[in-house]
């Protein structure tokens, strides 16, 4: 038996899940430069005050999309984590 509005509703979360993951590389694809230019200026690799005010954004931005909040910083922190990891390497 098919169900072709959970079929609908599977290809629109399908089509979401692809445009996250090519936001996330455009993401990625900067803040490798990003990493690259501070490597090269002898900047540190992580940016405490930045980070906190892009996750106070991020809990506004979320609040107003009526998005738990708590859930959008666990993963603006993953992304944060991951960057600064990045940063890190680049700078070795």
């Amino acid at each position: 038996m098919s169900d072709d509005r959970l079929k609908r509703y599977r290809e629109s979360i399908d089509n979401i899940d692809a445009a996250l993951v090519f936001m996330l590389a455009e993401r990625f694809k900067v803040t490798q430069a990003v990493g690259r230019y501070k490597a090269e200026n002898g900047l540190p690799p992580a940016d405490p005050g930045r980070e906190e005010r892009q996750i106070e954004r991020l809990r506004k931005l979320a609040q107003d999309a009526n998005l738990d909040p708590e859930f959008s910083e666990k993963f603006l922190r993953f992304i944060i984590d991951e960057v600064i990891r990045h940063h890190e390497r680049l700078r070795g």
